[in-house]
């Protein structure tokens, strides 16, 4: 039996396993002709979140097992002004896959969120990922429309290639998701 996650939280130092994580699950979800993430990330794309704290490594039983940012704006939901909490980049290595590590990692989420006093979680993936988006709503989030946003998967840039992903949420009452 595999022990509870342990959270911490990943600064600069820790940016190769952050990215090692990543890369890993890109390539698994490339290999099944899935484009959610870019082929490989870029440090410049983590070290924001990295320097604010926002960035994430879960451990099982002392294994590097997966990486979430759980981060406090995101522009994608201008739209929409309720304080909320945003997961990105959350992904889990194959050794952790079919553990519930995903399901874990959401409901430590949804307390963080709690703990700040506020009712939505928040997330969105590519809309062509059509197993993950049911994933998400198997888990409670609902679709809250869908929107481009510019770059290569999983970026957020001003020009380029554009992408158009799905958002979700997750209505949060006072105690677990689940």
């Amino acid at each position: 039996m595999v022990g509870e996650p342990a959270f911490s939280r990943a600064g600069t130092e820790h940016s190769a396993e952050v990215l090692a994580v990543l890369d890993e699950a890109a390539e698994w979800l490339r290999g099944r002709g899935i484009a959610q993430w870019p082929a490989r990330f870029e440090a410049r794309w983590i070290e924001e979140a990295l320097r604010r704290g926002e960035t994430w490594l879960v451990r099982l039983d002392g294994r590097l097992a997966a990486t979430v940012t759980l981060d406090w704006a995101d522009p994608l939901w201008g739209d929409d002004p309720a304080p909320a909490g945003y997961l990105h980049r959350m992904a889990v290595r194959r050794h952790a896959a079919g553990l519930d590590l995903g399901h874990r990692m959401i409901d430590w989420a949804a307390q963080a969120v709690l703990g700040r006093g506020r009712r939505q979680l928040r997330l969105d993936c590519v809309s062509a990922n059509r197993p993950l988006r049911a994933w998400y709503e198997a888990a409670g989030f609902v679709h809250r429309g869908d929107a481009t946003v510019g770059g290569a998967p999983g970026q957020r840039l001003q020009d380029g290639a554009v992408t158009v992903v799905s958002r979700y949420e997750l209505a949060l009452g006072d105690a677990s998701p689940r």
